[in-house]
């Protein structure tokens, strides 16, 4: 039971780490090949990423301690489980609890989910589902046959033919299961109104905001991580400095630099071309507009949390506003759409002139 909850936790932990790495690219795609991102669409990607390394875990996962190690033998004979199915089954008189039929069962559900996500997210038909079942299925078997590559003198788990059968039957099963989506949910190819405007919602400005914040953080990190290295290889016990400071700072100034980048030169934020939104002119120039832009986005938060004391309480407080103040105006313009008078729009609407808001416009009448 254990070794089943620690599988677990280890796929959830690794698809975890695979999603926030592909967060941002994946929002990007998904509002340019379907127009928009769904819940749904979004815990299916998510599943997917979990149950690659679900795979993985519960097929080789534990490893074997080297005082408990022992060979494992091999079975090359075809549907070999049919006749232990039949003796278990006439001994115990169980049909659908037995161990033994447990164990093929198990076979087959562990790579069902493979022929759904490769329809449903990868529209990918039965043939595809089979060959990718087969051939998992095979490095898997062939892993454990060879002591993962010759680190255990011999395979620690039986190498069985019937396994590959079991795994090959569950992808072929899951992508027929697929079929009950209906067929505009599956598959990546682009949807016919991808390039349809929509309309900029809060919601969508929320996500546009953790695009910034998660886009900016890998950065950074990445960054300091790569900093920290050459630090530690170049200068070793020899550094006469807090190697860690100059790498968190290396991280900021980097991250911070690119969304500054970015933004003078789009007028628009990373989270902002994910969600594909901008503003639209307003009343500020250009050359104030975008650093305004910057100044009131994710990159100036990022600056004044690394400094220390009371500018790190001042970017608390900013975030927090900032988020706050998306929820006072529909389409989540925030603080810099109104101080220039710059609606939110979809970049898919075509340009639009300089504006002003309606609450301006009125008192003018």
């Amino acid at each position: 039971m254990d070794n089943i909850l620690g599988s677990g936790l280890l796929a959830v932990g690794a698809g975890a780490v695979v999603a926030v790495l592909a967060f941002v690219p994946f929002v990007a795609i998904s509002y340019r090949r379907r127009g928009g991102l769904t819940l749904l669409r979004t815990a299916a990607w998510a599943g997917a990423a979990v149950y690659f390394w679900a795979i993985w875990t519960y097929t080789l996962i534990p490893l074997p301690e080297s005082d408990d190690y022992r060979c494992r033998g091999v079975n090359l004979r075809p549907f070999e489980f049919v006749d232990d199915i039949r003796a278990a089954v006439a001994v115990s008189g169980r049909y659908l609890t037995d161990p033994v039929v447990l164990q093929v069962a198990l076979n087959v559900l562990l790579f069902l989910p493979l022929g759904f996500f490769l329809r449903v997210l990868g529209g990918r038909g039965i043939l595809i589902a089979g060959l990718a079942g087969l051939t998992i299925s095979a490095v898997i078997e062939t892993t454990q046959l060879t002591g993962v590559w010759g680190i255990f003198p011999c395979a620690y788990r039986v190498f069985d033919v019937d396994d590959l059968i079991a795994n090959t039957s569950g992808a072929l099963l899951g992508s027929v299961l697929a079929f009950a989506v209906p067929a505009q949910h599956r598959g990546v190819q682009k949807t016919p109104d991808a390039e349809k405007p929509r309309p900029v919602t809060r919601r969508r400005r929320v996500l546009g905001i953790v695009c910034d914040v998660v886009g900016i953080w890998l950065v950074g990190f990445a960054v300091g991580v790569v900093v920290q290295a050459v630090i530690s290889l170049v200068l070793g016990e020899a550094a006469t400095f807090a190697t860690d400071d100059v790498a968190s700072l290396a991280g900021t100034v980097v991250s911070a630099g690119l969304w500054l980048g970015v933004v003078l030169t789009t007028g628009r934020s990373i989270g902002d071309i994910a969600t594909r939104v901008r503003f639209t002119d307003g009343v500020l120039p250009r050359w104030v507009a975008r650093p305004l832009r910057f100044l009131t986005g994710v990159g100036a938060y990022t600056v004044l949390s690394a400094l220390p004391a009371p500018w790190s309480a001042t970017a608390l407080v900013l975030g927090f506003a900032t988020v706050a103040l998306l929820f006072v105006w529909r389409d989540g313009r925030g603080l810099t759409g109104w101080i220039g008078r710059r609606r939110l729009v979809d970049d898919r609407a075509g340009v639009v002139g300089p504006t002003v808001d309606r609450g301006t416009a009125v008192r003018r009448r």
